[in-house]
Order: structure tokens, then C-alpha cells, then sequence
């Protein structure tokens, strides 16, 4: 496959580790379940460790770039990497008090992780071929995913739930020694530092690129809306009758296509602006949330997962190859980590956002959703006739050229 081709044999190698921690990654899955189950919690005990989980999920990915700025994105990796997997190795034998403290401090380091391989991504892939390399990343995690909770609700039948986190640790200590032998410990861009004490400061830089700031205040409106589909969204089928069974193959035609178009969609969009296939994407989000505003069938259900998935299978790779393309060579790591936390805010915001609004005015949450998803992609396509940094001999602004610039580190 061409896009293939166009992706670095280093990064080909780093995505196939990333399928095999993301087949293990258990714990996000079936964290809940567990803590109600066979740890015997409440439902609302068991909320506030999951959500300082995910707090701590959401902070390793906004923060995790700047370790890698300086100290290296490899080194980034597999430390967070050892620590992840160290941490949810125990989990299951930990008392409950110790949770509050061991899990997001796992979740952090999982965040730094999922951090640097973006980042080293950014740095790894030539010009010109980054919607490729995060495709090819995107390919790897969401496969890894699709078959990780099958073969997780198999093994919690078979053993127990406390094997799932240990398999989920031992994945990710084997995922650290897999990475520092397929990235080399010298003379590779990924692996030196590039932190300059004496170069501008993120938000200067940020300044400096007006359409990367409200790129990023998109991602953070419309992952509210997007992660509703995994909490609102299944609640509200229930409510009109429509059970478990259809959720469920809701969420497999949303990985099926992803898996089947997002590849070939980003070789054939490659050369065209990024933000207009941002923008369009985020509208397609919205689009597909008004579907079901007139209310809950099969059919509308299906047609709003499609409208998502594509909006998906042109947002997340283009956006994510947009800010490394923006990114000075000094901050990249720090720039991806802005985006990766902002992708993933939604794991925060989307759940107790979304059931107080359907909780208090269940019609108002769709209206809603496609208002504010709508609005993050109106704003994204505005925002292509600001100025941003030129590069070489371009007279154009860097946001329509697609890679300005070759990322290094350091």
C-alpha cells in the first residue's frame, strides 16, 4: 500500500508495538466493571476512581511532550512505559485506598506514552508524508482495540478480572523493551533532547500560529461531542428501546470503516489543506448527532455512526499531522502533547457534561451536540485565512501548504 511505503520502516516497526500494547490495554475497558463487581464498590465509589483515573490519563497527555522536548522522546516512551506497566501489574492486589493514588499515577504515565508516540511520529516521518505516518499509528491503536475487549471478556470468564490488569502491565513492560530495541539509542532524531533554554516559550509560539490555537479549541468542543457516543449515547437508545445488541454493532461498524477507509483516505487527501478536511470532518460530527434529534430508530442510529466515523476518519489523522507540521522544531513534543490532550479531554468532560444535560432536558442534548460541533468546524475553516509562520521560499500561509516544515529534535 502506498501510504505504507511513505512511512519510515522505524515507524512501521513502532506502530506494530503500539497494535500489541493496544490488544492488552485492558484496563480502561473493564476498570468500571471490575470495581463494581469484584471489588464490591458502589457505583459511585467506583466513579471517583475511574475519574481520577482518567484525570490523570488527561494530564500525562497534555505534559508528556515536555519530557520528551527534553529529554528525549524515546527516553519519554520507555520510562512512562516501565511505569505504566509496573503500576497495572499490581493493580489487582493493591487495597482499594491505594487506587486513588496507583491508578492515576499509571494513567499519567500511560498518557505520557500515548505522548511520545505521537511525537516520535512527528519527528520520525519525512515531509510531506506525516497524515500517512498517524494514519498508520491510528491503523495500529484502533486495530489493537478491536481486538483487545473480546479477547479480554474471554480471559475475565476464564481467570479473573486481576489477570487482565497484569496481562495489561506485562504487555506494556514487553511494549517498552520492544520500543527501545526498534528505536535506536543513538543518532536519531527521536532519541537527543531538543530543548534550547534560550528559544521562545510555548505560548509565544502558540501566539504565533493563531490557527493552531483555535484548531486546538475545536478538538477540546468537539471530543466533548464525540466521546458521547460512550456514555450518553448507549443510555439513550436504551430509553427508546433499542438494546445492548444494536449498541454494540454501532460501535463494530465504527471500527470496521475506520479500519477499512482511514488508511487510503489519508494517501488520497494528502495533498489537500488540512484545515478544510478538519473543518468538514468536525461538521460531520454534528451532522451526524442532528440525526437523532428527530429521535431513536435503527436507521438513524446507523446513519449517525457513519456520519461520525467519516467525520473521525477526517479529523483525528489530519488535525493530529497539522500540528506537527506547525510545530518549531524545539517544541514539537510540547505541541503534541497539547493536541493529544486535547483529543482525549472528552474522557473527562463528555460523561458528567452530557448525562446532567440529558438528566435535566434529555431533547436539548443532540440540538446541542450538533450546535457546538457544528460551531468547532465553521470556526476551523475560518480559521484558514490566518496568518501562520512561513517556510523557505512559500508565500502562501503554512496551514494551506500541508508541511511546512521537516520536525526534528534537536
Amino acid at each position: 500500500m502506498r501510504a505504507l511505503r511513505a512511512v519510515p520502516r522505524t515507524v512501521r516497526l513502532l506502530c506494530f508495538g503500539i497494535f500489541f500494547n493496544a490488544v492488552v490495554s485492558f484496563t480502561f475497558v473493564y476498570l468500571f466493571v471490575y470495581l463494581t463487581g469484584p471489588r464490591g464498590l458502589g457505583v459511585a465509589q467506583a466513579g471517583v476512581i475511574s475519574g481520577v483515573g482518567g484525570i490523570g490519563l488527561v494530564a500525562g497527555n497534555f505534559t508528556g511532550g515536555s519530557f520528551g522536548d527534553r529529554y528525549g522522546h524515546r527516553r519519554a516512551l520507555l520510562a512512562g512505559a516501565v511505569v505504566s506497566g509496573a503500576l497495572l501489574s499490581v493493580l489487582g492486589l493493591l487495597p482499594t485506598a491505594a487506587l486513588y493514588a496507583a491508578l492515576p499515577l499509571a494513567q499519567y504515565a500511560s498518557g505520557v506514552v500515548r505522548a511520545a508516540n505521537s511525537a516520535l511520529v512527528a519527528v520520525s516521518v519525512p515531509e510531506g508524508s506525516r497524515r500517512q505516518g498517524f494514519a498508520v499509528m491510528r491503523f495500529a491503536s484502533n486495530a489493537g482495540f478491536t481486538v483487545g475487549p473480546p479477547l479480554g471478556a474471554l480471559a475475565a470468564a476464564q481467570w479473573s478480572y486481576g489477570w487482565l490488569f497484569a496481562a495489561d502491565g506485562l504487555g506494556t513492560l514487553l511494549f517498552a523493551a520492544y520500543a527501545a530495541r526498534v528505536l535506536p539509542a543513538r543518532a536519531a532524531a527521536h532519541t537527543r533532547p531538543s530543548y534550547d533554554p534560550g528559544a521562545p516559550g510555548l505560548w509565544r509560539e502558540l501566539r504565533a500560529r493563531p490557527a493552531v490555537l483555535v484548531l486546538l479549541a475545536a478538538i477540546v468542543c468537539v471530543d466533548l461531542v464525540y466521546r458521547q457516543q460512550y456514555s450518553t449515547l448507549p443510555v439513550f437508545l436504551a430509553d427508546h428501546g433499542l438494546d445492548a445488541h444494536v449498541y454494540g454493532w454501532l460501535i463494530a461498524i465504527n471500527g470496521g470503516v475506520i479500519l477499512c477507509l482511514e488508511l487510503p483516505a489519508a494517501h488520497a487527501l494528502r495533498r489537500r489543506a488540512p484545515l478544510s478536511i478538519v473543518g468538514c470532518g468536525l461538521l460531520l460530527v454534528g451532522l451526524g448527532y442532528a440525526m437523532l434529534i428527530p429521535g431513536a430508530s435503527i436507521g438513524w442510529a446507523v446513519a449517525l455512526m457513519v456520519s461520525l466515523t467519516l467525520g473521525e476518519i477526517l479529523y483525528k489523522t489530519t488535525a493530529t499531522a497539522y500540528v506537527a507540521d506547525q510545530a518549531p522544531a524545539h517544541a514539537q513534543g510540547r505541541f503534541q502533547s497539547l493536541y493529544a490532550g486535547a483529543s482525549i479531554s472528552g474522557q473527562v468532560l463528555a460523561p458528567p457534561l452530557g448525562g446532567a444535560l440529558y438528566t435535566a432536558a434529555p431533547g436539548l442534548l443532540w440540538p446541542v451536540c450538533a450546535a457546538l460541533a457544528g460551531l468547532a468546524g465553521l470556526a476551523v475553516l475560518r480559521a484558514r485565512g490566518l496568518r501562520t509562520p512561513l517556510t523557505g521560499g512559500d508565500a502562501r500561509p503554512a496551514h494551506e501548504t500541508g508541511s511546512p516544515r521537516r520536525a526534528t529534535a534537536g
